[in-house]
């Protein structure tokens, strides 16, 4: 039969499902079967032939024509689990059912009347030869094992090991799934052949496991993030056999995937890459199962404490960490040949998983911390920040990637790695310098600071917290990364600015701590900031007589309304970019984005900790005052008591609140640096008529501040916690980038999602 005479077909079937008012037998097998049984229908034309509008039509005028159509096509898959989809026809109606399904879920989701439908019992649904007590599964539950079981079906979605005659289907319920991994990697030697047709075919599935998932997309965000999902949960649960082999199989086929077609340029344009779409499913599953908290089974295979195959061993962590490393290089790639290598799209969705790793397997982050190849995926990071920093659609991936460097930075050896030469040149459209990798850090940062959009403010806190906790460790800055700390301040420091909001003092407190931290524990080699801070040593003599009485208050508040935007106005110290680079841009007006919960605060997000002698960190107490901490310690750290996520809508600064934190700034250290240093520096320049700063840098690499500073202060380490805040805004990210990336089919498209909105830039 030609494929347009089985579309011809179908759509007659659902015009026939849409009309009949009367409910119409689950016996009748002639009519479901136009459904499944005599076609071959791509999920294009699924989504094509079966209109939005007519699937609500049958929910809200014939709903037990819609209970039946779901019903029947989930018993489909629970047959063809049970017999091994021995035949090309039985295959072709297990895919025709999960098409079906994955078009119609949704509409049962966003209808709140019908989201118990699947979780209710329909006689005989369950297996065909079980035992009575199980015949009543849920229908949900029916369909998750039979999915679990297709996922491992040999000679459908894995490699048969059978041996005898080829009609004879092995028994799934019988099979090891075990044995059946889907790609070498974690706790599986073995790399099976390539076979394009089960990737399809387990991508088909995939789709259908993620669109059950989705339930999650349905419910508006809920303070409490362990509402659990019951798909998930069931799915995740011992009652799936297959469950740690699947999670390990989605691990090691995204963490094996190798986009640049096996090594021969332009591979990518002479044939399919199926498996793209594996991978790009498999990871999409893996961050939704990881992200619930019910996903007892996603979490047992990487947690070691919580199973024996958890991850444990240093190859499985080095396997995970080289191919996540490997792909989110893949766009840097700069290659001789332009295009000769595929660029991957879910980078998005891999910082994601790499996230969840790092957060759930504690063994794994110190691994990567131990490993050089945190540079790896640093650099990646930075990459993307820079690129997505004009875009508004992409503040989500500002977002994920900040909140990764925030807990890397929390942990000292993330801090010593940054010392490591920056050699490799990814054309980003930052200037130019000869450093390391610190300096690449704090170049970005700057760039994402005065030439990001307006939403990208209350993740200021944040980039400076990270700046903060490595500033201990930086053994030498770059001149060009010293003047952009010192432009930072410089920015953050002008009156009005620090008046117009009344936590905006905070970025200046987080400025003075990098300094006093690097003066303190890493002067020898940092005779660049140094001379920086001599050089604008009169941005620091202004804060230190900062004027505090209402009529100066009003009339910086005054000048702001001159000058709108100081913090880009004052970059005047702009330098040539990277060859190679391109800018970044905005958006394409249209382009579709989905709304983010809002992030907590800074101090929400960490928690202090200090330094001890013996490199070991104590957690300090967050105390009532938001400055305590800082005089006990002598170190004024900003003050962690706000968000700084409403700074636009902040009041402005009072009397009493600026002249509560003016005493507290911690200004010690540098003003006694500039009493010992400037006269002496002065000296040298009138003395040898020195107008050359190489000279001056010279004099002041072999100066020494031994007994003139104050005593060091303890390093305070503000670390990432977990809260109930960003697990909501993961949530919301998580499932708006699922909803965005799965565009062909539009599994969620124009349904009524209620945890983010969806809007065009």
């Amino acid at each position: 039969m030609g494929s347009s005479d089985s579309k011809l077909n179908f759509r007659k079937a659902v015009i026939q499902l849409t009309t009949r008012t009367q409910p119409v037998e689950a016996t009748d097998d002639a009519f479901w079967d136009q459904f499944w049984a005599d076609t071959t229908i791509s999920v294009q034309d699924v989504f094509a032939l079966v209109p939005a509008a007519e699937i609500r039509a049958v929910r809200e005028e014939s709903p037990s024509n819609l209970a039946t159509l779901c019903y029947k096509a989930v018993e489909k898959l629970v047959q063809g689990a049970d017999s091994g989809c021995a035949s090309d026809k039985e295959r072709q109606i297990v895919l025709n059912c999960t098409r079906l399904l994955t078009r119609i879920l949704p509409y049962i989701f966003e209808d709140p009347d019908w989201r118990g439908f699947f979780w209710s019992t329909v006689p005989g649904a369950g297996r065909v030869d079980e035992g009575d007590d199980d015949g009543a599964r849920p229908l949900a539950e029916s369909l998750l094992l039979a999915v679990a079981d297709l996922l491992f079906c040999p000679d459908f979605t894995v490699q048969s090991h059978k041996k005898g005659s080829p009609d004879t289907a092995e028994d799934i319920q019988s099979i090891d799934s075990c044995e059946y991994i889907w790609e070498a990697g974690v706790g599986f030697a073995q790399s099976p052949p390539l076979n394009y047709i089960h990737d399809l075919n387990r991508t088909e599935l995939l789709k259908l496991l993620l669109t059950c998932f989705s339930e999650a997309m349905y419910l508006p965000p809920a303070s409490d993030s362990n509402i659990l999902n019951p798909w998930v949960t069931f799915f995740c649960s011992t009652e799936n056999r297959h469950a740690l082999p699947l999670f390990t199989s989605l691990l090691n086929v995204v963490c094996a995937y190798d986009p640049v077609g096996y090594g021969i340029p332009y591979n990518h344009l002479l044939f399919s890459d199926y498996r793209e779409q594996l991978v790009e499913q498999a990871v999409q599953i893996l961050i939704v199962t990881l992200e619930h908290e019910g996903g007892a089974a996603a979490t047992n295979s990487l947690d070691p404490s919580a199973s024996p195959s958890g991850l444990d061993e240093p190859e499985d962590f080095s396997f995970i960490l080289k191919g996540l490393a490997r792909l989110l290089n893949n766009p840097l790639m700069q290659t001789y040949l332009p295009n000769s290598t595929k660029k991957i799209q879910f980078h998005q969705e891999l910082l994601v998983l790499f996230w969840k790793l790092c957060d759930f397997n504690k063994k794994f982050l110190f691994f990567v911390l131990k490993s050089s190849d945190v540079l790896d995926i640093l650099v990646p990071i930075l990459y993307y920040l820079n690129d997505a920093r004009a875009d508004q659609s992409r503040v989500g991936l500002m977002h994920i990637g900040v909140f990764i460097l925030l807990l890397l930075s929390g942990e000292r050896n993330f801090g010593v790695r940054l010392n490591k030469p920056y050699t490799v040149r990814v054309p980003m459209d930052i200037p130019v310098f000869t450093g390391t990798h610190a300096d690449l850090l704090i170049v970005v940062f700057h760039k994402i600071i005065t030439s990001g959009h307006q939403r990208l403010q209350p993740l200021f806190d944040c980039l400076l917290t990270i700046v903060v906790n490595v500033s201990p460790y930086l053994k030498s800055l770059s001149m060009v990364a010293a003047n952009k700390l010192l432009h930072l301040l410089e920015a953050f420091s002008t009156t009005w600015f620090l008046f117009s909001a009344s936590q905006n003092h905070h970025l200046v407190f987080f400025l003075l701590e990098v300094f006093n931290n690097i003066i303190q524990y890493q002067f020898d080699g940092n005779c660049n900031l140094v001379y920086a801070i001599i050089r604008k040593r009169n941005v620091f003599h202004q804060l230190a007589n900062l004027p505090s009485d209402p009529v100066s208050i009003q009339k910086a508040l005054q000048r702001k309304k001159k000058s709108p935007d100081a913090i880009s106005r004052t970059n005047s110290q702009e330098t040539v970019s990277m060859e190679g680079s391109r800018p970044a841009v905005p958006a394409e007006p249209g382009t579709l984005k989905a709304s983010l919960a809002a992030t907590p605060g800074i101090d929400k997000l960490t928690e202090k900790s200090q330094v001890s002698e013996d490199g070991t960190m104590v957690s300090v107490q967050q105390v009532d005052s938001p400055q305590t901490q800082s005089e006990q310690s002598g170190v004024g750290g900003a003050s962690d008591t706000e968000s700084n996520s409403g700074r636009d809508n902040e009041v402005v600064a009072t009397e009493l609140g600026v002249l509560s934190w003016k005493t507290k700034l911690p200004l010690q250290t540098i003003m006694r640096l500039l009493q010992v240093l400037v006269p002496q520096v002065e000296k040298i320049c009138i003395d040898k008529g020195l107008t050359d700063e190489s000279e001056i840098l010279k004099f002041l690499q072999h100066g020494t501040l031994v007994g003139l500073l104050p005593v060091p202060h303890p390093i305070l380490i503000r670390k990432y916690q977990a809260n109930a805040g960003t697990a909501m805004w993961f949530r919301t990210y998580m499932w708006g980038v699922v909803y965005l990336r799965n565009v062909d089919p539009p599994i969620w498209y124009d349904t009524d999602v209620r945890l983010f909105e969806i809007q065009r830039v």
